[in-house]
């Protein structure tokens, strides 16, 4: 029996199977969880995302429209999955956005107000109108998972808006920790290293990202999307029942290094 029998719970963010959501709803797959998904609005997105969880075995899968900027689309994700599931235990998001044009080195200060809003929005706001749904239909107790990086903590070139939305979400997390806590929900993020994700190549310069991770990390490697997906499983499990709020690295070792 694996770690996860008998959880169900909803994964936003997959993209393609090269997504860091997609490795997770693998590892939770693997452990017997059952997952609902989430594809942006459009039959493309749902051609593609339907193609990634075809690759990892997934057949038929409960699959809704989502723009999460949108309270009407989590509203009917969630009442979807109260009808499906009746009841989730747990929550991924793995749903970032920034306009690629300011994620470049040297530009965050050009940052439009517009921009700025949308980052954080998408990449912080979020996580608060899920969670808000999701403690409705966790009436035992559940996991929130979020997905963060070190350019919260740090100023990585290029990374800019999003890392100042990631913080945001880090600071969310705690708060959202805070007030779950007694309905038995734990509320934590994961700073993964730098993975080759559509996302993460839309960031200026992140080729040397890649490079300086390898060479610099205690473990002298980047590190790869499964990993992080086993952690996920962690954080989901009984394993991890008392940790709460917290920001758990998976980068290699790198975050602790100070060069």
């Amino acid at each position: 029996m694996g770690l996860l029998e008998g959880r169900k719970g909803l994964v936003f963010g997959i993209a393609n199977d090269r997504s860091i959501a997609f490795h997770i709803a693998k590892n939770l797959i693997a452990e017997g969880a059952t997952c609902g998904f989430t594809h942006l609005p459009g039959d493309k997105m749902e051609r593609r995302v339907r193609k990634a969880l075809e690759s990892g075995g997934v057949t038929d899968p409960w699959l809704v429209p989502c723009d999460a900027s949108s309270d009407d689309d989590l509203d009917t994700v969630f009442a979807k999955a109260a009808e499906t599931f009746d009841a989730i235990d747990f929550v991924i998001h793995s749903i970032a956005f920034a306009d690629r044009e300011y994620l470049r080195p040297g530009s965050f200060r050009k940052t439009p107000r517009a921009v700025f809003q949308q980052a954080l929005d998408i990449s912080a706001y979020t996580l608060v109108a899920m969670a808000n749904r999701a403690a409705e239909m966790m009436p035992k107790g559940g996991s929130i998972v979020a997905m963060s990086y070190h350019g919260s903590e740090k100023a990585i070139p290029g990374y800019n808006v999003m890392g100042v939305a990631k913080a945001a979400l880090e600071s969310s997390t705690r708060y959202l920790a805070s007030e779950l806590g007694e309905k038995g929900i734990r509320v934590n993020t994961i700073s993964a290293g730098p993975i080759r994700t559509l996302s993460a190549m839309a960031v200026g310069g992140i080729d040397e990202v890649f490079e300086w991770v390898e060479m610099k990390s205690p473990l002298k490697r980047n590190v790869e999307a499964d990993e992080v997906g086993k952690t996920a499983v962690y954080l989901v499990s009984d394993l991890a029942s008392g940790v709460t709020g917290e920001n758990i690295y998976v980068d290699s070792g790198y975050n602790i290094i100070g060069l």
